[in-house]
């Protein structure tokens, strides 16, 4: 570990004493270079940080093991006491499926867009309708429960001594005991709900369990047929309303058609229902449109009859189509054949002038007068059929005409009839959906089907669900870890003792230059340190070696150690660093600088006759020095105790003493009285180069020790560190072994101890 005086710090209040690692600053040396192994070592420290803390936090489990061993034994006990003691329950389900539903009253769609609910949504609503008063209401009186002493027990309803409840109330009881027994969850994202009753009686709890489905899948269907229901009441209200207005509608097209005597006719091959604008038509109309037709047939007939007539003037009769058709004159055609085929035979015998000839001539000649009267009795039917054809014309556009003027007339006083009519066939379109809707609904009121239905029906359960004593002991189990963990942290925040190393610079702020072990009963410190292999001999060697690096000159020329309060082991500190110094063949003085309780002589078996005390007062060092029984240390004893020690030690001679022997010796070591309600130490603090302080472990407090470096502070001391005496690992909580010193007394009932730098 770095030692203090390796350390500066810009803030005054940590002048002369140990400074915290968070204002430390390395030294530099005079040539200008940092020193490395201060820097490496606290940067390992840094490392070490949260190695450390979990350390710590072990410590203090071990420290406090027997209060966590009793916290969470008394949490153990406590939840299987409860577990013995809780009433067993039952605890039985049933899986019901529910698909989706849609009901519509009137099919159409609606002005504004209305929000369907989603699969989830959906499910949601009837988890909420199974949790419902009013099924646990219905199961409650259904199953008759009022009457189950189980259950009333179990809700609490039969005490002893107790006033009879009324039935309303048993039922309101009961009600509440089914919803707050009932647990109802969906089975992932399928359309399965699980519905599960928790009660004392296994058969009761499955009874109920089977209830809530039944009775859901019951109040299911009557909220269809309500659904229908309602929707018939308001379909046979609009029936009622839309056909009151249908038929006051027809009457008044009716009335309106009288009195402007519009007759409506409907053609042929149309439907009575269709409306009036496309399927029927007024009489006048009628009559125009028929008469308008044929006056477009007589143009056309016409038109061929003329062009027929006008043909027959540029052809000649003979080659008219009607001649060629006639018989009449087919037949003459053939006998003027004859006879011109007889008169041409019997012109080769007989002359043209022969009354053979003549005769036959005359016939020919009356046949070709036939033929000519019958082509102009043709002609003259074509010309009479065009007169015909066209006077049939003139007297229908005649007629046409006067049927325009009537129907421009009755347009006019058609208007409002239109209006009528078209009112009277939304009407009749609106009843007659409405009608049809009124059926369907009748129909899907009538059709028996749901939408829940039970996939698993409950059964008893063989054991009960609760309590569960693995989970019971499981949930105090960690109630006692909590409750003890929070107890340890209790305890730490009020222990002020400072028990390990790390409390040191934790709560003091303290680098430790040495760990003393505490020894077993009937063992002198000075019987320990003389086996250099005892746990005590090795601590002070490590402490000797922690102070050989305390500066860059090695260890300090002059040395205070001191303590808060009395007997933490200052004065055995101070004969066995002494001790141990000497053995380096260092030149060692040992000055009891207690001048109220000195101990030192005792400690070291000189005299008392003489010592500090006289020095002060005007004696020459040399005369009170006094030879230890180990080579190279001498000792100066407290002397005679004088009656103002204060002022004897805050006097010149003190620094005259501390000069003149540190010229002489190597080291000199003061064994300085308490801190706390004393002045002594703080003035023999400002006279020493250094300081040591020493904490017994456990024993000393926190805020003590706080006080004590304060006024030593105040007194500009240089606080090299402290030492750490009569430490326990075990009763400390660091039972595995801590990590300062070596490997203490093994054969004095010390546990070896893990090395660590100091």
């Amino acid at each position: 570990m770095a030692l203090q005086s390796d350390y500066y710090s810009e803030d005054p209040q940590f002048h002369g004493g140990p400074v915290p690692a968070s204002h430390r600053r390395p030294m530099i040396s005079n040539d200008g270079f940092v020193e490395q192994g201060d820097v490496f070592l606290e940067e390992s420290l840094l490392r070490d940080e949260r190695r450390l803390e979990i350390a710590a936090i072990w410590g203090a489990i071990l420290k406090h093991r027997w209060v966590i061993g009793a916290v969470i034994g008394a949490c153990l006990i406590l939840g299987l006491a409860v577990t013995l003691l809780t009433l067993p329950l039952f605890t039985a389900k049933t899986t019901i499926q529910i698909d989706r539903e849609s009901s519509k009253i009137v099919e159409m769609t609606d002005l504004a867009p209305r929000e369907a609910l989603t699969g989830a949504e959906f499910l949601d609503t009837q988890i909420g309708l199974l949790k419902s008063d009013t099924l646990a209401r219905r199961v409650v009186q259904n199953l008759q429960l009022a009457r189950d002493r189980d259950m009333r027990r179990f809700a609490g309803l039969d005490p002893a001594g107790a006033e009879v409840p009324t039935a309303a109330r048993i039922e309101d009881r009961l009600t509440g005991l089914v919803m707050a027994r009932t647990s109802v969850r969906q089975q992932g994202l399928s359309r399965l709900v699980t519905v599960e009753f928790t009660s004392p009686d296994p058969d009761l709890s499955a009874r109920v369990a089977n209830a809530l489905a039944e009775n859901f899948q019951t109040l299911s269907l009557e909220r269809r047929f309500e659904s229908s229901s309602y929707a018939r009441q308001f379909l046979e209200e609009r029936l009622a309303q839309v056909k009151q207005k249908l038929e006051d509608s027809e009457k008044e097209l009716v009335a309106y058609g009288a009195q402007q005597q519009i007759i409506n006719v409907t053609p042929a091959g149309s439907g009575s229902t269709a409306p009036a604008d496309s399927a029927s038509q007024s009489l006048t109309a009628a009559d125009l449109s028929a008469i308008n037709s044929m006056l477009t047939a007589a143009k056309g007939e016409r038109i061929r009859a003329e062009q027929r007539w006008r043909q027959s003037l540029s052809m000649s009769i003979l080659s008219q189509p009607e001649a060629l058709g006639d018989p009449t004159i087919q037949a003459l055609l053939q006998q003027r054949a004859k006879l011109a085929s007889t008169y041409q035979e019997q012109l080769k015998v007989f002359a043209p002038g022969m009354p053979e000839m003549q005769q036959l001539k005359a016939q020919m000649d009356e046949v070709d007068r036939q033929l000519t009267a019958a082509g102009e009795s043709i002609r003259s039917s074509i010309r009479s059929r065009f007169e015909v054809v066209r006077s049939q014309e003139i007297s229908l556009a005649v007629q046409v005409e006067g049927l325009k003027d009537s129907f421009i007339n009755l347009r006019e006083r058609n208007i409002k009839n239109t209006i009528l009519q078209r009112e009277v066939d939304t009407n009749r379109t609106l009843y007659d959906g409405l009608l049809q809707r009124y059926k369907e609904v009748g129909v899907a009121g009538g059709v028996g089907n749901n939408n829940v239905s039970v996939v698993d029906r409950a059964r008893p359960s063989s054991g009960p669900s609760s309590p569960k004593l693995l989970l019971n002991m499981a949930i105090a189990l960690a109630a006692g870890l909590v409750l003890a963990g929070a107890t340890t942290l209790f305890l730490e925040l009020l222990d002020e003792a400072i028990r390990t190393p790390d409390d040191l610079s934790a709560k003091i702020g303290l680098t430790t230059l040495g760990v003393i072990p505490v020894l077993n009963r009937g063992m002198t410190p000075l019987q320990a340190f003389s086996d250099p292999r005892s746990g005590l001999a090795e601590a002070y060697t490590s402490t000797r070696t922690a102070l050989q690096f305390a500066s860059s000159s090695g260890a300090p020329r002059s040395l205070l150690i001191t303590s808060s309060r009395p007997s933490e082991g200052k004065s055995t500190t101070s004969t066995t660093l002494g001790r141990s110094f000497a053995q380096l063949g260092l030149s060692v003085l040992l000055i009891d600088a207690d001048l109220r309780n000195p101990s030192i002589h005792r400690l070291m078996g000189v005299s008392n006759a003489v010592g500090l005390s006289n020095v002060l007062t005007g004696m020459d060092l040399q005369a009170v020095l006094q030879d230890a029984d180990q080579q190279g240390l001498q000792v100066v004893s407290s002397g005679p105790l004088p009656p103002n020690p204060v002022e004897l030690l805050a006097g010149p001679r003190l620094l005259d003493l501390l000069r003149e022997a540190q010229a002489r010796f190597d080291i000199v070591i003061l064994d300085g009285p308490p801190i706390i309600g004393l002045a002594d130490a703080p003035i023999l603090a400002a006279r020493a180069a250094a300081t040591l302080i020493v904490v017994e472990s456990a024993v000393a407090r926190r805020s003590v020790v706080r006080m004590a470096i304060r006024r030593l502070f105040q007194a500009r001391a240089n606080i090299l560190g402290a030492v750490l005496t009569k430490f326990d690992a075990q009763t400390a909580g660091y039972g595995y072994g801590y990590g300062y010193g070596y490997a203490y007394a093994y054969q004095y009932g010390q546990r070896p101890l893990q090395k660590k730098d100091a």
